[in-house]
């Protein structure tokens, strides 16, 4: 497999990682009114992936970038502060390590394993598959980036019966703001050599996480977060 092949394979929704049961916001938006069509859709995209996606392509980029992942992970519960965010976080890092091991056998996925028995952070697993892959740390970022904003058009697809061709359009309208995103989080991890994790993103988003709290509190609900 080449490596732009495993990108392809790695940013595909039908990855066995566990994405498809999480919304990444999008269900808690659209229950609050926020999102009711692909105009709203949109802006909600846009917010998350300049600060959730943002935060987390600058964490894969450095785990992809070779930087050791446990500082890493620690440097993403600290990016976290929402305990629902962080508990989904986790189950998805678990099931994407799983999924990774089986189809890139590393070494590196291995210890991170026997390290994070409970799971590690997601992006963190995402930029050590991408390296066991073959991929550079840019190549990540565009992977974190992307998923940041295609996991919820996809759930909105789902939970408003928008028209697919609409969210796709969304998805579209936002290849240059993914792609400004991406090479930010590549120089961000460029710099961790020199000057630690304190050189990766670290943009809050306070809405989404208020949301999270108040979603994982729902006692029905279609997606886990």
């Amino acid at each position: 497999m080449t490596d732009r092949a495993a990108l392809l394979v790695l940013a595909d929704g039908r990855f066995p990682a566990g994405g498809h049961a999480h919304s990444g916001g999008a269900e808690a938006a659209v229950s609050a009114g926020l999102v009711r069509d692909a105009a709203g859709l949109e802006a909600f995209c846009r917010g998350r992936l300049h600060t959730a996606g943002l935060v987390a392509a600058g964490l894969a980029a450095a785990a992809a970038a070779g930087c050791d992942p446990l500082p890493l992970d620690e440097a993403a519960d600290a990016r976290t502060p929402s305990p629902a965010l962080r508990r989904a976080s986790r189950r998805l890092g678990r099931q994407l390590l799983r999924a990774a091991r089986a189809i890139w056998p590393c070494g590196d996925l291995d210890a991170l394993a026997a390290a994070r028995p409970r799971g590690a952070h997601q992006p963190v697993v995402l930029g050590l598959a991408a390296r066991s892959a073959g991929l550079p740390a840019l190549d990540a970022a565009y992977a974190a980036a992307y998923e940041s904003v295609s996991g919820p058009a996809g759930a909105t697809v789902r939970l408003l019966r928008l028209d697919p061709v609409d969210a796709a359009g969304v998805l579209a309208r936002l290849a240059e703001d993914v792609d400004r995103v991406a090479a930010r989080a590549a120089g961000a991890a460029r710099r961790v050599a020199a000057e630690g994790v304190e050189a990766l993103p670290a943009v809050s988003a306070p809405l989404l996480d208020i949301s999270a709290e108040r979603h994982a509190a729902l006692p029905v609900r279609l997606f886990a977060s």
